[in-house]
């Protein structure tokens, strides 16, 4: 059997790592072609370009690619109809991804096609689920109610788990070596300079009203390369200068540490909610586009915790709201409290992640197979 995979963000990478793992273990001579990056390639992926080129996000960075992804679309394509393989599986990425499985369904109708990550029809522009179901079959979604939104456009969906439950957690050795006398509070303020650039001035007066409260309280700051350098010249003035961490086993040992984090909105509440670390959720963006956001949106929540635990525990400050003077006082309630009812959900959403089951890359790998045995192809 041969399998043919498209991933374009280091995201999609490690899904489709752990994916090809699994259906290596579970259908012993797999062979798999397509595009991927770096984990992909150690389980055995010869790609048929880099897939960075691929990692490009917003209108405005991808103007000036649009004829290279483009004639990428058409070569990934005729190399999924020249492969011989049995399926496509496309994961995430949907503008590349989608368009390529459009060519191959237009060529080959019946030839299965299943992408992996189910978009979130749930918060907003639902009709995507129709139009994504002209062109696959099968979805493997990362959340546990995301498959009814999915055979409701007429695809069949497994709900696999989410990937942060298979990820690896400090011991506690490695936690205490960022332990101290005082509270440690995780600021998160994004991994773009957009985000990075609006929210560390804020997150700069939250912690100036917090070191008045606790005047030994400390902040370590996980960051990514492509920011680092900004993070550093936007939190020079800080009150409580961070240790700012780049590299992962600190960062992990940071996330296991803190009594507390301010974050951008994102994945990275389950990252906490993996470390059973409480939090308190700050985002802010240009007025216009939250406005078109919520008058779009389909949910009162944007953080997956709440979402997940069918809870409205951790505080949310979006937008206008998204002030010192309103976000302070949450984290020093979080403090003094210990955030009990918080812990509670986040073990909840860790459960109904898959937290304790069949890692997600394996079961990935069994609605796969499942799905292709009851198609007939293998």
């Amino acid at each position: 059997m041969t399998l043919f995979l498209i991933a374009g963000e280091p995201s999609g990478d490690r899904l489709g790592a752990a994916l090809m793992a699994g259906l290596a273990a579970q259908a012993p001579g797999v062979r798999f072609a397509g595009v991927g990056g770096p984990m992909m390639q150690a389980e055995g992926l010869d790609s048929l370009f880099p897939m960075e080129e691929l990692s490009v996000m917003g209108l405005v960075e991808v103007l000036p690619k649009y004829f290279a992804l483009k004639r990428r679309i058409a070569e990934a394509a005729q190399a999924v109809l020249s492969s011989g393989a049995q399926g496509l599986v496309t994961i995430d990425s949907p503008d590349f991804c989608l368009r390529v499985a459009a060519i191959v369904k237009a060529a080959r109708p019946e030839f299965p096609v299943i992408h992996y990550v189910a978009p979130s029809v749930w918060a907003w522009r639902p009709g995507r689920a129709a139009k994504m179901a002209r062109v696959v079959d099968h979805v493997l979604a990362l959340l546990p109610f995301e498959p009814p939104y999915m055979t409701a456009a007429g695809m069949s969906c497994d709900f696999v788990g989410h990937p942060v439950v298979a990820e690896p957690l400090a011991t506690q050795v490695e936690a205490e070596t960022l332990r101290g006398h005082g509270p440690l509070i995780l600021a998160l303020p994004g991994s773009r300079k957009g985000e990075v650039a609006r929210l560390a001035p804020v997150l700069g007066q939250v912690l100036a009203q917090i070191k008045a409260v606790h005047p030994d309280a400390r902040v370590a700051l996980p960051t990514v390369r492509g920011v680092a350098g900004l993070v550093q010249d936007l939190t020079a003035d800080w009150a409580i200068p961070p240790q700012i961490i780049q590299d992962a086993p600190t960062k992990r040992a940071a996330f296991a540490a803190a009594d507390v984090a301010i974050a951008a909105s994102g994945t990275v509440s389950l990252e906490l909610a993996a470390n059973d670390c409480p939090m308190v959720i700050a985002y802010d963006m240009n007025p216009v586009t939250l406005w078109l956001m919520r008058r779009a949106a389909l949910i009162d929540s944007v953080t997956l915790v709440n979402l997940v635990s069918d809870s409205r525990v951790v505080p949310e400050f979006i937008g206008p709201e998204c002030r010192a003077d309103l976000i302070a006082p949450a984290v020093l309630h979080l403090l003094a409290e210990g955030g009990a009812a918080q812990r509670q959900a986040m073990q909840l959403t860790m459960e109904r992640l898959g937290l304790g089951g069949v890692p997600p890359g394996q079961r990935a790998a069994q609605s796969v197979l499942g799905f292709l045995a009851l198609r007939g192809v293998i």
